[in-house]
């Protein structure tokens, strides 16, 4: 029996007639969309769909000269409707995934913004000489020996007054459930 004949009794209802042709033209018809997906069990989808729909439609189906040629230009035409499909989805969820990140950015920014006021409140609050100390420290990048030599105290001094310093610091932090001291690096 030929493909134009197994065509024509598909369209009359014939399962057996389609059960012929998809042996007939299955495995070809995968070796020709794995071309395209370069995936085995996305080009057997493809081609099992075509089937699928070849049946379900079977009752609309119009006269072709060559089904399998129909059948060819059907594997073609369904791989680039997935590839448009999933194209999309890559854009959509691209496009979330930057959202959500975006968003995420503002509010740890935000965030961010809240924690170095929260220090420089923090280190106005310390003892004047306290605070010198660690201004010299940490805005202006001063060495503990360096700023001892500019204040003419021990090395020992300015220690102790950093350690003071950070201990208060942690503490008005104590809430936070992030410790933020790298903000002492460059508030």
């Amino acid at each position: 029996m030929n493909e134009k004949t197994l065509y024509d009794q598909i369209k009359q209802g014939n399962a057996q007639a389609l059960k012929r042709l998809f042996h007939l033209h299955y495995k070809p018809l995968c070796t020709y969309v794995v071309q395209f997906t370069k995936s085995m069990p996305e080009a057997e989808d493809i081609v099992q769909g075509i089937f699928v729909r070849l049946w379900a439609s079977r009752e609309t189906l119009t006269n072709v000269a060559s089904p399998k040629a129909y059948l060819y230009r059907s594997a073609h035409n369904a791989y680039i409707d997935k590839f448009r499909k999933s194209k999309k989805e890559s854009t959509l969820l691209e496009t979330l995934k930057y959202e959500a990140l975006s968003s995420q950015l503002e509010e740890d920014d935000t965030l961010l913004q809240q924690r170095i006021a929260k220090t420089k409140n923090l280190i106005d609050g310390l003892p004047k000489r306290c605070k010198e100390i660690v201004l010299l420290s940490k805005q202006e990048g001063y060495k503990n020996r360096e700023i001892a030599e500019k204040l003419g105290i021990s090395i020992k001094t300015v220690e102790a007054q950093l350690g003071v310093a950070f201990k208060k610091i942690r503490e008005g932090f104590k809430d936070d459930k992030f410790l933020f001291f790298v903000l002492l690096m460059g508030f």
